[in-house]
């Protein structure tokens, strides 16, 4: 029997001096609200409340926390904590903005922009579906993830990792802003502490040292993520899982088949950030930014007669095999922090 989630807080809920209108969001580390401050401005709440710790009954403001769970608990706070006053010291058009952090109920809020519009997995999957050739055009993608990086330089420059970017946590403005949304800092800290919990990285997108607690972990773990997140752009789904390709690696395999259709500049960006060595990859967001820039040497390599035979019986096996799996092929991606 699976465990029940704590329920959110009620609508009209005062917290801090911020009005609660509806939940927008839950995931397993906690959930974000829609709230209005004294002035009647809309603004995103985050609260800290994971479900593999916490619990709370309908109606209730303070979560319940059993005695044998409550230091890993408030170690997870104290990570939420200090993420949000970490965040609240950066301003960057595509880094969430924090406007505000406090304690109260015994856990932590975390109050930041509402952003409206959808999230880049969104924007896959309604390409994918139109069944185009490309997902996304190659200048939409380095465009789109200058940007991104941008953002991603402030944070590492902060001494911060993001550590849970994938395509639902890459936030499209309806101004066409991208925003990087829902750090990870206190997950990471609880998965590394917690024997007990599971690691919530959703598949592909999480680097193969986030798989190992003895790992060390820095800008090339979010750099990889990165990658995956572009090769998401180019196919339309998510790569492998670095379990997976720890056994048998398919992606220079998968990428091969876009030769012609994206530049080999871009096919060896992602590649190499995608190396399952961390040394192999990228040390720096300002390295990828470097050859990510490289718009003007591009060249399409042309696919010989055989090459085109092979790859589309390739595509036929991987498409039959692609079409069991359902859209949420994304993983647990939570809704967007709006």
């Amino acid at each position: 029997m699976s465990k029940i989630k704590p329920a959110p807080l009620p609508p009209e809920t005062v917290i801090g001096g911020y009005r609660v209108v509806r939940r927008l969001s839950s995931g397993g580390f906690g959930m974000v609200y829609l709230a209005t401050d004294t002035e009647g401005n809309q603004v995103a709440v985050k609260e800290y409340l994971p479900s593999s710790l916490a619990s709370r009954t309908p109606g209730e403001l303070l979560p319940q926390v059993t005695s044998e769970k409550l230091s890993l608990y408030r170690l997870g706070l104290k990570s939420f904590f200090e993420e949000g006053r970490s965040l609240a010291q950066i301003s960057h058009p595509s880094v969430v903005s924090v406007l505000n952090f406090f304690r109260e109920n015994e856990t932590v809020y975390m109050v930041m922009n509402y952003l409206e519009g959808a999230t880049l997995q969104d924007f896959i999957i309604t390409s994918r579906e139109l069944r185009r050739q490309k997902v996304f055009r190659e200048s939409t993608i380095r465009s789109l993830f200058d940007e991104v990086l941008r953002g991603l330089r402030i944070v590492h420059q902060h001494k911060m990792l993001h550590l849970d970017i994938k395509p639902a946590n890459i936030f499209i403005t309806d101004d066409n802003k991208a925003v990087l949304i829902d750090f990870g800092a206190a997950r990471e800290v609880l998965n590394k502490e917690g024997n007990f919990i599971r690691p919530m990285y959703t598949p592909g997108f999480a680097a193969p040292e986030m798989y190992r607690r003895d790992a060390s972990m820095g800008p090339w773990t979010d750099i990889y993520a990165i990658g995956a997140c572009i090769y998401a752009c180019m196919q339309g789904y998510p790569p492998n899982e670095a379990p997976q390709r720890l056994e048998k690696d398919r992606i220079a395999l998968a990428l091969s088949r876009l030769r012609g259709v994206y530049s080999d500049n871009l096919i060896e960006v992602v590649e190499w950030c995608m190396a399952l060595d961390p040394l192999s990859r990228p040390q720096s967001v300002f390295a990828l930014q470097k050859e990510l820039s490289r718009e003007g040497e591009r060249r399409y390599t042309k696919l010989s007669v055989g090459e085109k035979i092979r790859l589309q019986f390739d595509t036929l096996v991987s498409d039959t095999k692609k079409n069991v799996r359902d859209i949420t092929s994304f993983g647990p991606g939570q809704k967007p922090s709006k």
